[in-house]
């Protein structure tokens, strides 16, 4: 189960002052881009799920993710997550040709066909987006400050995943207070808003 702490920024202002206030911190950046797949009669969505590949920095990596039962609550993010790494040419490959995911070898898309009954090869691509996450290391705290470019638009938003999320959240808000930064809970994941076609 992962949960984090999900926090929406009004705008690239409010973003770039998160950004200087937290430079001291950061630890790396990284440009990642997302594509999500189904399969072809629905097979994951139907059933809150999504099967995700991501490349990082230009396909230094490439990690396929597995999410299921998203839950959304005040700010607070609670999903089933399984992640493997694949070879980034292997990724693109099914990027290009969604057949070919049904053919390699995967943990997790043995788990989608087994689990969600996807046929071998029966996956569509649905498209994605990218993202450009700030990563700065805290009072303890991994924050994410990612800059979202959907077609339709741009979404800021600090992130932070946590075992104890009501604390970590109370003191990320208080330091945005102190600093006078606007933000609101986040009520959409990014891929909820890449299916919605629209931002918040």
């Amino acid at each position: 189960m992962e949960v984090e702490v999900k926090l929406r920024l009004p705008n690239a202002a409010t973003h770039n002052r998160v950004l200087s206030l937290l430079s001291p911190f950061l630890l790396k950046t990284q440009c990642q881009e997302n594509f999500f797949f189904d399969g072809v009669s629905r097979e994951l969505s139907s059933k809150r799920a999504v099967l995700r590949v991501r490349f990082y920095d230009n396909d230094s990596l490439c990690v396929v993710c597995l999410k299921a039962k998203a839950v959304l609550v005040d700010g607070v993010s609670r999903v089933e997550e399984d992640e493997e790494e694949s070879e980034p040419l292997i990724g693109r490959a099914c990027v290009s040709d969604p057949s070919k995911l049904g053919s390699i070898d995967s943990r997790i898309l043995k788990r989608v066909r087994d689990e969600f009954g996807v046929e071998n090869g029966a996956f569509v691509c649905l498209g994605g987006f990218k993202n450009l996450r700030n990563v700065f290391n805290w009072k303890g705290l991994k924050l994410e400050v990612d800059e979202t470019e959907f077609e339709f638009g741009t979404c800021y938003e600090i992130e932070c995943e946590s075992v104890e999320p009501e604390e970590a959240k109370k003191l990320i808000e208080e330091f945005l207070k102190e600093n006078g930064v606007e933000y609101s809970y986040s009520e959409k994941s990014k891929f909820a808003i890449f299916q919605s076609g629209k931002l918040p």
